[in-house]
């Protein structure tokens, strides 16, 4: 049988182990499109490269001083019908010929669709640089550009129609945020004060202004340390001497500055790179280049959360302000000495800096920037490009790092957690819940002592009435907040902890069973008396689940209770346009009607099929809209007859929401509800209004919040949590999706079989 081939993105770069700037960046882009969509989509590279023997993992290779190889080239990469679109990464020194004109070869030829990335974009150009732009651009479906400014030049100076342009920013590394004391730790740092600056050594660098800066610097600050991070650039080396770095080190002799300097000059791995950069106090962006439309170096030094002093160039200007940095004239060592000073001396100015950095960097991660590429080529090509993003790894990582003796810690501050908030039933519970699922796919035994730790603080929260606590200090004394806050929805949610345990009693240790099962029914006497909607909900969810396990009637007996005043307040609230049971919307809406339903897997009653159906027919059009998914806003409740508020999203609501179609689709097998489940489960993992990524792929964390301009990137207990279940859903629904296909292909070759043998 004939395997269709994915479709595939060409990239025309160079690429390593060429060592230059754009060979990294392509390199970079295409990891993370791989990373973000998987199988679904291929990318390959035709590799500008004198040498055709340096990179056998490439399919085509043009000599760039070969005229005819760009002609060839372009008709062989015609022949194959897999490729889609041409991405050239466009640099006027990789091509040969006038403004590297050989170019145009291969664009005659060429019958893909192209998009250009321009990496330099250089203004107030003369007539014939013009005309080659333009002469470029026009066989192009879009153009990317890297900073507003560059757009600006193309639009202003090279009258370039704006629409054809898209600003996709520099992308950077994912990278956990780290305490800068703690990362020295990893090269012996621990009493330095840490400047750096990175990237391949030439004289454009300019590290000459940070050296010439260093003696006033270390007259306020004698322990400082100033790293140069890389090699040489190969375009430097004259019959393999290294004059510029000579004259560097010649440099740090004259100005006695031997302790203070330290040359790292290798190519640094990208996760050693990163780890020195977190390391670092101050970041010294020195180059002089007054045209340099974008610098790597930089982006990848403010996403390691790195306060920066820089000179004044078109990327630093557009993207660096007052709460991440300084910048200086270009070459002016005397500047800049003032304004490291100035930053070294106030611990709180340079922590805030490095938080601003690491915060306004997120959006470029290259995974985000990867899907802004993917929507661009979606545009640029005729047919439809069907992409569906690739599940991430399930990593518990920062779900274990947030959970001490006692239980798991409330919030985190970005991605380390703050003991100082405490302990919450919630949380616990949730926690208890998720680990389950985990064991339960997985069966790895590491996961027991988080289970008994779970159970045990949700066994600690309990009162003497059967009734819970929600709220503990990092003490672990019972916090204040427990006599004036309404408790039912965190007594609730214990509930469906406690269910989901005893559920799972085939799997689990028998003393785990045993406890949450005595728990559990120490709650009995208050749960039929409750009266939120929600509590109504996680308590008939944690009943069904238990009586799943273990028949009891009185469970029964309660869910039928409860069920029916749930469906009281259906009844009082419903209309034709508003089939639900209450006025408004608020958070985790998808319970009420997936509790009916399990109300209804109890008792049969179609009247709570028919609720059940009707309630989250209703809930999905308010989500579901144009088949993009929308989180009710927590910025105000979705009330009857009124417009919604747009921005606001919690992965909270967006969990729950894949949890009631994960029944829903177990139920009554409408694939539609799978799909839902796809498109909802995908808001993770970046098709959101902001086109972000809603996880941190280095832990398994969950940002806490999705808002108008930004994401919030604290991982509290609650998101991460919470995408961990949705995660492990998706994981059980591909699971059975794999079991039902291998069944399909079994019946059907059983039927040929029967066939051939008539």
């Amino acid at each position: 049988m004939k395997i269709n081939s994915p479709p595939k993105i060409l990239f025309l770069s160079t690429f390593p182990p060429t060592q230059c700037g754009i060979a990294t960046y392509t390199q970079d882009i295409i990891s993370a499109i791989t990373d973000v969509f998987g199988e679904n989509l291929a990318c390959e590279i035709c590799d500008i490269s004198d040498n055709i023997d340096v990179n056998h993992n490439v399919h085509f290779t043009i000599n760039p001083t070969l005229k005819s190889d760009y002609t060839k080239i372009g008709r062989e990469i015609n022949g194959d019908n897999t490729i889609k679109l041409v991405h050239i990464q466009h640099e006027f020194g990789l091509f040969g010929g006038t403004y590297g004109n050989y170019l145009l070869g291969f664009l005659d030829v060429l019958k893909k669709p192209v998009t250009f990335t321009f990496h330099s974009v250089i203004p107030t150009p003369d007539k014939k640089l013009m005309a080659f732009v333009k002469l470029l651009i026009s066989y192009s479906n879009s153009v990317i550009v890297m900073t507003k400014k560059s757009k600006k030049i193309l639009v202003d100076d090279y009258d370039i129609n704006e629409n054809s342009i898209a600003c996709i920013p520099h992308g950077t590394h994912n990278v956990n945020y780290e305490n800068t004391q703690n990362a020295k730790c990893k090269f012996n740092l621990e009493n330095r004060t840490v400047l750096s600056t990175f990237g391949l050594l030439s004289s454009g660098k300019s590290i000459e202004t940070a050296l010439k800066a260093l003696p006033e610097i270390i007259n306020h600050t004698p322990n400082v340390l100033y790293l140069i991070l890389g090699k040489t650039h190969p375009n430097t080396l004259v019959n393999n001497k290294d004059d510029y770095r000579d004259s560097l080190e010649l440099l740090v002799k004259e100005l006695k500055l031997k302790n203070h300097v330290s040359f790292i000059n290798r190519y640094l791995e990208i996760d050693e790179l990163l780890d020195y950069l977190k390391a670092t106090d101050i970041y010294l962006f020195t180059s002089k280049d007054a045209n340099q439309a974008v610098s790597g170096t930089f982006a990848y030094a403010m996403s390691c959360a790195c306060p920066i002093v820089a000179t004044a160039i078109p990327h630093t200007n557009e993207v660096l302000s007052i709460n991440e940095g300084i910048l200086v004239p270009i070459e002016d060592s005397e500047q800049m000495a003032k304004e490291t000073i100035k930053i070294l001396h106030n611990n709180t100015l340079r922590e805030s800096m490095a938080l601003s950095a690491f915060e306004k960097t997120r959006a470029s991660s290259w995974n985000n920037v990867a899907i802004k590429q993917i929507d661009i080529y979606k545009k640029s090509i005729d047919e439809s490009l069907k992409t569906t993003f690739n599940y991430p790894p399930i990593k518990l990582n920062h779900l274990k790092n947030m959970t001490t003796a006692l239980g798991i810690i409330q919030f985190s501050k970005i991605s380390e957690p703050d003991i100082n908030s405490g302990y919450t039933l919630d949380d616990n519970a949730r926690a208890l819940i998720t680990m389950c699922m985990h064991y339960n796919v997985f069966k790895k035994s590491s996961n027991l002592l988080f289970i008994d730790t779970y159970l045990s603080f949700i066994e600690r929260c309990q009162t003497e009435y059967g009734t819970f606590i929600n709220y503990v200090d990092e003490h672990n004394h019972t916090h204040i907040k427990n006599d004036y806050v309404n408790l039912e929805d965190s007594n609730a949610r214990a509930i469906w902890a406690l269910g989901t345990v005893v559920s799972l009693k085939e799997h689990l240790p028998k003393t785990f069973v045993t406890r949450a099962k005595l728990s559990l029914l120490r709650s009995i006497p208050w749960m039929s008396n409750i009266l939120s909607p929600r509590a109504i909900g996680f308590v008939i969810k944690g009943l069904y689940l238990y009586n799943s396990a273990d028949k009891d009637n009185n469970a029964v007996s309660i869910i039928k209770k409860l069920s029916k005043n749930l469906i009281s307040n259906y009844d009082v609230n419903a209309i034709r346009s508003w089939n639900w049971f209450e006025n408004y919307l608020t958070y985790a809406n998808s319970v009420l009607p997936e509790a009916i339903l399990y109300s209804y897997l109890v008792t049969g009653k179609d009247s709570y099929k028919r609720v059940a159906i009707e309630s989250f027919d209703f809930l999905l059009s308010k989500m579901f809209i144009n088949g993009h998914f929308k989180v009710i806003s927590n910025q105000g409740w979705y009330k009857k007859d009124s417009i919604p508020s747009k921005f606001g999203e919690q992965p909270i609501d967006v969990s729950y929401t894949i949890q009631t179609l994960s029944l829903f689709y177990k139920t009554f097998e409408d694939p539609m509800y799978k799909t839902m489940m796809q498109t909802a489960f995908d808001w993770f993992l970046g098709k959101n209004h902001l086109n972000q990524i809603m996880y941190n792929p280095i832990t398994g964390g969950c940002y806490d919040g999705l808002e108008k301009t930004n994401v919030n990137l604290n991982q509290g207990a609650e998101s991460t949590i919470c995408y961990l279940m949705g995660r492990i859903i998706m994981e059980q629904q591909k699971a059975v999706s794999s079991i039902k296909l291998f069944q399909q292909k079994k019946a059907t070759m059983k039927a040929s079989f029967r066939l051939s043998n008539k």
